[in-house]
């Protein structure tokens, strides 16, 4: 921490591989839950704030003060490509943490997505970006910029514990966070769950078939 800022940030965690993301980003967020216990969602209180959003990323957590996104900008120099941003606002509805310009910022840094325990804005031009954000709601209330907060230490989202190089997987049904250590028998077990279902599926056509005779 410099004598210029008042957050706090680590580095040199281990993030996992981007073959170990293109994995997760094949699957369900049910169905990775499936193969974790059903354990590790965070409340559905956090949601996509635009419809078809969907992200998969190594967690890069933050925390802020409720209403203050100064944590949230510092972060843009620790940003690296397959990151997705997990901010700890603590679900504040009265001042939105994002918004567009963060957002671009993000997207052009290699970001894959944001998850906000809080409140965003600018929902029709981060929706027009295509940028993944999910959120508690909207707000068209800025943040203030005062600090203090942290970055790359360990925060609370939605009620799940999310460590620097977590894998966190988003989509319309959810999230869930997929401790890195975890991350290779869960892919096994998960690649198992969706060849399951899939056969099911495949059962359910043909009953279709059978009743349509």
């Amino acid at each position: 921490m410099s004598e210029s800022s008042n957050v706090r940030v680590h580095t040199g965690w281990q993030r996992p591989t981007a073959a170990v993301l293109k994995a997760f980003s094949g699957f369900q967020v049910a169905n990775i839950g499936d193969a974790m216990e059903r354990l590790g969602f965070t409340d559905g209180g956090i949601s996509g704030i635009w419809s078809g959003a969907r992200a998969v990323g190594s967690a890069l957590p933050v925390l802020t003060v409720a209403g203050d996104n100064r944590a949230v900008i510092e972060a843009l120099d620790h940003i690296q490509p397959g990151d997705l941003l997990a901010i700890n606002a603590f679900g504040f509805s009265g001042r939105a943490i994002i918004g567009d310009n963060l957002a671009q910022r993000f997207d052009v840094l290699g970001a894959t997505g944001a998850i906000v325990d809080g409140y965003v804005r600018d929902k029709v031009i981060i929706e027009r970006l295509g940028f993944p954000v999910f959120a508690r709601g909207l707000t068209p209330a800025g943040p203030f910029k005062n600090g203090p907060g942290t970055i790359g230490e360990a925060v609370a989202i939605g009620g799940v514990v999310v460590n620097p190089g977590d894998i966190i997987a988003a989509d319309e049904d959810g999230i869930i966070v997929v401790p890195l250590h975890r991350a290779d028998e869960v892919i096994v077990a998960v690649a198992e769950i969706e060849a399951l279902e899939a056969s099911k599926d495949a059962e359910v056509e043909q009953m279709k078939v059978h009743i349509v005779r």
